[in-house]
């Protein structure tokens, strides 16, 4: 068929719109590219390289599977030179040992392998998994893996990696160099909020249509369904609502329903990238600033995420994110949140024993061996490393001083600052804590920062709330639902239930 014809290109229906499968939900933070039994690590995040043994071919754009939204996620194409404008240096980022040959089955694999850690050609584009950039704000579901969050347990990735990456660390694993693989497995977090199973985006647009149509409206429907839908699911409800009716979904819900149940169906109706950005925007508009949401959303986040949002807030609001971010902000937390926002730490997952060493020692020695504090020499250490390297960093920290890091960063500094690398720590150690701990603090005391409990429910229900609630009643002696029960109320506090994969109460 031509282009324009109206008709199909094929008997099968555009799959443009299905996510492909055991694609990690945006916002899961960083996962190692290699995790033993893993469904996230049968892709690189790297397009192929040609072998030695290809026949010179005129360059052709790398062809990508479609986005789970459609499209491809807007990283800009390298226009020049591919190292002009990777984020990256290709050199290691520590010292490390000369890393041995991998026992590859071709040498186009091996050739691959070499480019990888900085051999003479990069990958065609400026973001590992990048592809050309699009309209479409949402990231790609081949390419990149932001998969589960770190920290559940002692390591990241194990074994010797699926398909291409197969045997890429196996010299290291084999205890060949100082560099290495964490040796234990990468502990996945477990979701509250699944995908509907049997989903009919056309019959839950009308549900909900009905639910609003006429005098009064069912709560009830909207929560049964809005609630119980993921992002993906609810955003192609939204489209086949204003294909039948001609009318905006989110729209409607505004008209129909108020106050933090508006604010929470809102939320959730939209796109998930776009919710971050508008969180981001809201927490620096007016008077005064937010930084604990900057802190949250930054320093829990990977780099393709980074990289993913500081596209779209550009689209949105016509604002570069880093430019606002240091109009906001000053001093060394500025400094902080610029290193985030670049979007450059180490995703590698290699751990150099020896270095973590040096590093911890370096710690000391800017913070608690002298008057006053190196600041410079935390933020490059924890916004650089890689989360493997930081948990052995930690550790080794905690056993020269006796105490944890943590406790150093509470003494030596105060502030936004203070919280900041102490997010980073936490995200590094145990992240669903770290989210246990903002669900707390949103409700504790007089009154609700119902905003901060609405982001925090949003943005994990799909990734580990249930590792949060584990977590939160470890830590706090009740259950999440306990306290929502206490500080919330109505049609609002059954859709946290629902949300947080609890059953109504009254």
């Amino acid at each position: 068929m031509f282009l324009g014809s109206g008709m199909p290109y094929s008997s099968h229906p555009p799959t443009t719109n299905e996510p492909p499968p055991n694609a990690a939900p945006f916002g899961a933070g960083w996962v190692p590219p290699m995790q033993q039994n893993s469904p996230y690590s049968s892709t690189p995040p790297y397009p192929p390289q040609p072998s030695h043994h290809q026949p010179h071919q005129p360059h052709q754009p790398h062809q990508y599977p479609p986005s789970q939204h459609g499209g491809y996620p807007p990283y800009p194409a390298s226009s020049a030179s591919a190292s002009a404008s990777y984020p990256y240096p290709n050199s290691n980022p520590y010292p490390m040992t000369q890393s041995h040959p991998s026992p590859s089955p071709s040498h186009s694999h091996s050739h691959n392998i070499h480019q990888l850690h900085g051999g003479a050609q990069t990958a065609p584009y400026p973001y590992p998994g990048a592809q050309p950039a699009t309209n479409s704000p949402y990231p790609t579901g081949s390419g990149f893996t932001p998969a589960m969050t770190a920290g559940y347990d002692a390591g990241h990735g194990h074994g010797h990696g699926h398909g291409q990456w197969q045997g890429q660390w196996h010299g290291h694993e084999h205890g060949h160099g100082h560099a290495h693989r964490s040796p234990t497995a990468h502990k996945e977090g477990t979701p509250t909020l699944f995908p509907a199973q049997g989903f009919d985006p056309v019959k839950d647009a009308h549900d909900l249509r009905k639910a609003m149509k006429g005098f009064g409206t069912d709560e009830n429907a909207l929560i049964n369904i809005i609630c119980r839908r993921t992002n993906e699911q609810r955003q192609e409800i939204q489209r086949q609502y204003k294909t039948h009716f001609g009318k905006d979904l989110i729209e409607d819900i505004k008209s129909e329903t108020s106050g933090n149940f508006e604010k929470l169906l809102v939320g959730l109706l939209q796109p998930i990238v776009d919710y971050y950005c508008a969180e981001l925007n809201d927490a620096m508009a007016g008077i005064g600033t937010d930084e604990e949401v900057l802190i949250e959303i930054l320093c829990t986040l990977s780099n393709m995420e980074i990289y993913t949002i500081k596209n779209q807030y550009l689209r949105l609001y016509g604002a570069h994110l880093e430019s606002e971010l240091k109009s906001e902000t000053s001093g060394n937390f500025k400094r902080l949140l610029t290193s985030l926002c670049t979007a450059a730490r180490d995703e590698s997952g290699r751990i150099d024993p020896d270095q973590a060493k040096d590093d911890a020692r370096e710690l000391l020695k800017a913070g608690e061996l002298r008057v006053g504090t190196d600041e410079s020499m935390f933020n490059m250490i924890l916004c650089q490393r890689n989360y493997a390297q930081l948990k052995m960093i930690f550790q080794e920290y905690e056993g020269m001083t006796g105490h944890s890091l943590e406790k150093a960063i509470k003494k030596e500094f105060s502030g936004d600052i203070m919280e900041g690398l102490i997010a980073i720590f936490r995200c590094v150690t145990n992240k669903a804590d770290y989210f246990a701990s903002r669900l707390h603090k949103a409700m504790a005391g007089i009154g609700t920062n119902d905003t901060q409990l609405i982001r925090v429910i949003i943005t994990r229900c799909e990734i580990d709330m249930s590792d949060i609630k584990v977590a939160f009643e470890r830590l706090y002696g009740k259950s999440l639902k306990s306290w929502i029960k206490g500080d919330t109320s109505g049609h609002y506090k059954h859709a946290l239930y629902a949300l947080v994969g609890e059953q109504r109460s009254s």
